[in-house]
């Protein structure tokens, strides 16, 4: 039987968190879902993770851990392994109704139509429908477009014929996660999070439950489609200023001005806040999120958010432009892209993690297949592995052997030291293009090498 925290008086509440005699499900754990119910576990509450992905679930219970580009995963899972706190399951039907708050850290991906995805929150709503009964509370960690909690989740989880209320058969709430991708433990422990519900009387539930789990503040915020809003707002607020510094950085090279030059300058004055150029945006939040806001938007007034609309433009227009200075470094020496061999090194959407998500990496992939060159290609985080339907290479010496061309699209932190001195004599032609701003324009070409940078004018 499952224990309806709605009913307790305060102090009853907070025994319940304190003696950890909650139970909780997570729905969904892939790279926020998993090392969340591994917080709860740890915390001391029997926790289950439920996944669709037999293969993850398996490999879990077996001891065996994913997520691997993440900094302290191993320890914090091999000791809730270790302690029985935590178990994955398939069988949401299973899972549920011994539970007592239910967490969905389920992916909203966007279509081809670049229109936000709900079928897994909405697929999970429905089966909550038939499974809730007793006062559970159920927390959304998703990140969703504001109003979708109270309209669509809602009604998915009350069903058509209105054989659950929320409020008395059930709990809803909001609880977005704000963890970057290779950072997450440590962001975990250190940001504040956001609460929102649909009934005021269980935020502070909600807030007391993760304040024991994460020991951080939790601001509450007056519901869920408020709270939603402050984290899309956080990230499209880096999207719009990423195609701001993009869209300079275009300028600046017709200009004469390097781009780095001008934001370490910019830096001094207080209420500055550094964004770098590159190959685009990617990830499963910056475009996602920008997109969730310009759904909400369409449906009001089309003429709204244009400002995210352009910053978009831009930052999708990027990986053409990392092929445009690949050409005209090609030009230089009287050459062509066409039948070329080009090296490609990382490919993620961001430093040092396993994850390709939209990367920015894909398209330059399919604009180089384009022009039918040969292509080469080497990360750190995917040796020996097939992706966008390349082998990935072992070493960046295999890969760049025999090269024309060497684009740095990810700044992986094994490139901070690359020496493309060493490498660049096995190329065909000692032609770098930098995406990332870790090389020094001035130092490669003094050694004879073609250089083109994003935002690098003048240099």
């Amino acid at each position: 039987m499952t224990i309806n925290l709605s009913s307790m008086e305060n102090s009853k509440i907070i025994e319940n968190i304190e003696n950890k005699s909650i139970k909780i499900a997570v729905i969904g754990i892939g790279r926020i879902g998993l090392p969340t119910a591994l917080c709860f576990a740890k915390a001391g509450f029997e926790t289950i993770g439920v996944d669709i992905n037999e293969k993850l679930v398996n490999m879990i219970n077996s001891g065996d851990y994913p997520l691997k580009d993440e900094p302290e995963f191993d320890k914090i899972f091999e000791n809730v392994i270790e302690s029985k706190k935590f178990r994955a399951e398939t069988n949401i039907e299973k899972v549920v109704p011994n539970c007592d708050v239910i967490l969905l850290s389920l992916p909203t991906p966007m279509n081809n139509q670049n229109i936000p995805d709900y079928t897994a929150l909405l697929t999970v709503g429905k089966n909550l429908n038939s499974l809730l009964s007793n006062g559970q509370i159920v927390i959304v960690e998703s990140t969703v477009e504001p109003g979708f909690i109270e309209n669509e989740l809602l009604e998915s989880i009350e069903g058509s014929k209105k054989n659950l209320t929320s409020g008395i058969d059930f709990h809803l709430a909001v609880c977005p996660e704000t963890a970057n991708p290779g950072e997450i433990m440590h962001d975990f422990k250190k940001l504040p999070r956001l609460v929102g519900s649909i009934d005021e009387k269980i935020r502070p539930i909600v807030s007391e439950l993760y304040t024991n789990v994460f020991g951080v503040e939790l601001i509450p915020m007056p519901n869920c489609k408020t709270a939603n809003a402050v984290k899309l707002t956080t990230n499209v607020f880096r999207e719009i200023n990423i195609g701001f510094i993009n869209e300079l950085s275009l300028l600046f090279e017709k200009l004469g001005i390097d781009t780095y030059t001008v934001i370490e300058a910019a830096k001094s004055k207080y209420n500055f806040q550094p964004h770098y150029p590159g190959p685009g945006v990617g990830g499963p939040c910056l475009p996602v999120n920008a997109y969730q806001y310009l759904n909400s938007s369409k449906k009001i007034d089309v003429n709204l958010l244009k400002i995210v609309q352009d910053a978009r433009k831009i930052n999708e227009f990027m990986p053409q432009h990392v092929i445009d200075l690949l050409v005209d470094a090609f030009s230089q020496n009287n050459n062509t892209l066409e039948n070329s061999t080009v090296t490609i090194l990382g490919i993620s959407y961001k430093p040092n993690v396993h994850d390709v998500q939209i990367a920015p990496s894909e398209k330059i992939i399919k604009l180089l297949k384009e022009k039918n060159v040969n292509l080469k290609i080497y990360d750190p985080y995917f040796k020996s592995e097939t992706v966008f339907g390349h082998k990935i290479e072992d070493s960046i010496s295999e890969a760049v052997s025999g090269s024309d061309a060497v684009i740095i699209i990810t700044g992986h932190n094994e490139f901070d030291d690359f020496n493309f001195d060493v490498i660049s004599d096995s190329m065909n032609t000692p032609i770098l293009v930098d995406c990332t701003g870790k090389i020094n324009p001035q130092n490669i070409k003094s050694e004879g090498v073609i250089f083109r940078g994003i935002g690098r004018g003048g240099l």
